[in-house]
């Protein structure tokens, strides 16, 4: 999809990945771009710089959802483009993780996509043509040793975008999956990016020229650490091997502390 006269929406836009992938659309054409985003006056900022719409949105309620996609028809007549960004990274730990995170966790990552999907999917196939974007993470096709919830739950998200391209894919909707590794962040600043830096911290600019290049070819997996796409064939060609190798990355993680 060329984004130039499209209507996108892009949630956890006020920051981060999100707005960069905001900023690029409207620099790129776009028709409006609308801000989504849990912290409303910081996405007021990225939307007046880019003449768009802000909207606070918290992504682990249905109903704002709903509210946000409604808000987007009333002002622009439809959505053209959806980018399910917004994410958390909570705190690090292993079974100690208390239910509250995981829950919290599942809502973001995993039922904000079919939440979202649910309100504009439907409304794509009818048109004939849709942008449909799952930010998961290089943890979801992999893993990150420091956090289980995280991981579990990006992996359900790369599971659900890959359904929603197999259900969707020949019916007009793009569907693609954002799987980075560390980029420059809220969630990374004032750490060292942890084991998903391994590859370096990517500026979230570089991965907005990533979806906009998957936009135009088509792909599914988006992945602005290249290093990733040979991780994952390694991952399936030999997975006993993988884990053993996993295994000595989380016991050098734990021994650090």
């Amino acid at each position: 999809m060329d984004i130039r006269d499209k209507v996108a929406i892009v949630t956890g836009g006020a920051s981060g990945i999100g707005r960069s992938i905001a900023q690029r659309f409207a620099a790129d054409g776009a028709r409006a771009v609308v801000v989504a985003d849990l912290n409303l006056e910081r996405a007021q900022a990225v939307a007046a710089e880019i003449n768009g719409l802000a909207v606070r949105c918290d992504v682990s309620q249905e109903a704002d959802i709903q509210a946000l996609i409604a808000t987007t028809r009333e002002h622009y007549g439809q959505v053209d483009a959806y980018i399910s960004n917004a994410g958390i990274l909570g705190r690090m730990g292993g079974l100690d993780l208390e239910d509250a995170l995981w829950n919290k966790m599942w809502e973001v990552h995993s039922m904000a996509h079919l939440w979202a999907a649910r309100a504009v999917v439907p409304e794509m196939v009818a048109r004939g043509s849709g942008f449909f974007m799952v930010t998961a993470s290089a943890a979801g096709l992999l893993t990150i040793v420091e956090s289980p919830a995280y991981a579990v739950t990006k992996h359900a998200a790369v599971a659900f975008a890959e359904w929603l391209r197999i259900a969707y894919g020949r019916k007009g909707v793009q569907v693609a999956c954002l799987c980075p590794q560390s980029v420059q962040t809220d969630m990374t600043a004032g750490t060292d990016g942890g084991s998903a830096a391994v590859n370096g911290i990517l500026a979230p600019e570089a991965v907005a020229q990533e979806v906009v290049t998957t936009m135009g070819n088509g792909q599914f997996l988006v992945l602005p650490h290249p290093e990733v796409a040979q991780y994952f064939r390694n991952k399936g060609q030999d997975y006993e091997r993988w884990i053993g190798g996993m295994q000595k990355m989380y016991a050098r993680h734990t021994e650090v502390g």
